[in-house]
C-alpha cells in the first residue's frame, strides 16, 4: 500500500600462487583495500581461498611460494599476470594450464604494497595458534524452521501490521455507523461515538504515516534473478564488500559485480550449498549469451537527491553497515533505514567527520584552527555544508 517501487535494472582459482590475492584484494586504485597497506587486512580476505601451509583451498597454498619464485618475478606478476603468461614465461604458463586458464586483470599495488604482502607470507608461521588469515568466526544465522534465515515476507513485514490495523478500524468505524444510523441494535450512542473518535484517530495516523512513507522504499526486499546469498559470501566467506563493488571509493554508485568476476570463484565452485547447481549455472549462461544480470537495484533515491558513494565511503570513511544495516546478515538484501530526508540530515548533524590527517579537507583552516584550540572538540558534515539544501539537490 505505501510502496511505489521501482525496480530498477542494471545491465551492465586462480591460476598461480598469487592469482586469487589478486583476485580478493584487487584494488581499482591504492586506496580500494589496503587504504592503511596493512598486509594483515591485505590477506584476510585472500584467506577465503588461500591458506599458508593448510593445503590448497580453492586457490594454492601460499607456504614457501618465496623459494619457489624470486621477488622480482612475484612482483612482475602480482602486477600485470596475464603479461607474464604472454610473455613465454614457462612456469606461468604450467601453473596457468594448471588452474583452469583463469587470468586476473593488473592491479594497481604499488611496489612498497606488493612487497609488504610477500614479506607477510613469506615470513608467516604456519604454527601460530593465531592464523591471521582465517576468516573470522562465521555469523550466526537467524533460523526458522531450523533453517538459515529465511527471507522476509509479507507476512513478517513491518507495515503489515500497519495494514491490519488501517482495515480493523475502516470495518468497525463502517459497521459503528451503519448501526448507529440505521440498524440501532446497541442503543447507547456514547458506544458508537467512542468506536468513531478511535477508529478515525487510528485510520488518521496511519494515513499520515503513509504519506509520509510515500515514495520511500524502507523494507524493500526484491527478489534478484540469482538467489545470491550475502549472509554466505560476506558472512560466512569474509568477502569484503568492495570486491563486488568496487567502484564504491570512485563513483557516485558502488556498482553491480560482473558475471565475469563472479567466475573467479564460481569457475570451481560449481554446486551452492543450498541452492544446489541451478542458480550458479545463471552465471555461465549470462556470459555464453551475451544477456547481462538484470540485477534490481535496492536502495533507491528520489531522481531530485544526489548521493555519492565515493563521498561517504572514501573521503567520510563511513561503513558500509552504517546506511545498508548488517548484510552480511542477510541472504536477501533488504533496505533497513527509510533514506528519508529526516534520516540523512540527523546523520549529517551528529556525525563526526575523519577531519583531521584527510587531504579532502585540508581547505577548511578555520575548522583547523578551531580543533587545535579547542573551540570544537570534533567536526560534524554540517560544519562543512552537509546541511546546505545545494550540497544534495541542485
Amino acid at each position: 500500500m505505501h510502496h511505489l517501487l521501482r525496480k530498477v535494472s542494471n545491465k551492465f582459482s586462480c591460476t598461480i600462487p598469487f592469482l586469487l590475492i589478486i583476485c580478493f584484494s584487487l584494488p581499482f586504485n591504492k586506496d580500494s583495500y589496503a587504504q592503511e597497506d596493512d598486509p594483515v587486512k591485505m590477506f584476510q580476505v585472500c584467506g577465503v581461498c588461500h591458506s599458508i601451509g593448510k593445503g590448497k583451498l580453492i586457490g594454492p597454498d601460499l607456504y614457501k611460494v618465496t623459494e619457489r619464485r624470486d621477488r622480482d618475478w612475484l612482483i612482475r606478476f602480482i602486477r600485470n599476470s596475464e603479461e607474464v603468461i604472454q610473455s613465454g614465461d614457462e612456469y606461468a604458463i604450467k601453473l596457468f594450464e594448471e588452474y583452469n586458464k583463469v587470468t586476473m586483470p593488473p592491479v594497481t599495488y604499488t611496489d612498497e604494497q606488493i612487497n609488504l604482502l610477500i614479506d607477510y607470507i613469506a615470513n608467516y608461521d604456519p604454527a601460530q595458534a593465531v592464523v591471521a588469515t582465517a576468516p573470522a568466526a562465521p555469523v550466526a544465522p537467524v533460523e526458522i524452521d531450523g533453517k538459515p534465515y529465511v527471507f522476509m515476507s509479507e507476512s513478517h513485514h513491518p507495515w503489515a501490521y500497519y495494514r491490519l490495523a488501517f482495515f480493523v478500524s475502516l470495518l468497525l468505524l463502517v459497521l459503528s455507523l451503519v448501526d448507529l444510523i440505521f440498524l440501532k441494535f446497541i442503543k447507547a450512542k456514547f458506544f458508537h461515538i467512542s468506536i468513531i473518535l478511535i477508529t478515525l484517530t487510528i485510520i488518521s495516523g496511519i494515513t499520515v504515516k503513509e504519506a509520509q512513507a510515500l515514495g520511500r522504499q524502507q523494507y524493500y526486499e526484491p527478489d534478484q534473478p540469482i538467489a545470491f546469498s550475502h549472509y554466505i559470501h560476506a558472512g560466512q566467506n569474509q568477502i569484503d564488500c568492495q570486491y563486488c563493488h568496487s567502484t564504491a571509493t570512485i563513483s557516485k554508485s558502488a556498482g553491480f559485480p560482473s558475471p565475469q568476476l563472479c567466475l573467479n570463484c564460481h569457475n570451481v565452485i560449481q554446486k551452492g550449498t543450498y541452492s544446489g547447481t541451478a542458480e550458479i549455472a545463471k552465471i555461465s549462461q549470462s556470459i555464453s549469451s551475451g544477456k547481462s544480470i538484470e540485477w534490481i537495484r535496492v536502495h533507491n533515491l528520489p531522481d531530485h537527491v544526489y548521493f555519492n558513494h565515493a563521498q561517504h565511503f572514501k573521503t567520510g570513511k563511513m561503513d558500509c553497515t552504517e546506511c545498508h544495516g548488517e548484510v552480511e546478515k542477510m541472504d536477501r538484501v533488504r533496505q533497513v533505514h527509510d533514506l528519508g530526508m529526516g534520516w540523512c540530515i540527523e546523520c549529517h548533524r551528529t556525525q563526526q567527520v575523519q577531519f583531521l590527517e584527510n587531504e579532502f579537507y585540508a581547505a577548511y583552516k578555520q575548522l583547523h584552527e578551531d580543533l587545535k584550540t579547542n573551540d570544537k572538540t570534533f567536526v560534524s558534515v554540517d560544519d562543512v555544508g552537509g546541511t546546505n539544501c545545494a550540497r544534495c539537490h541542485y
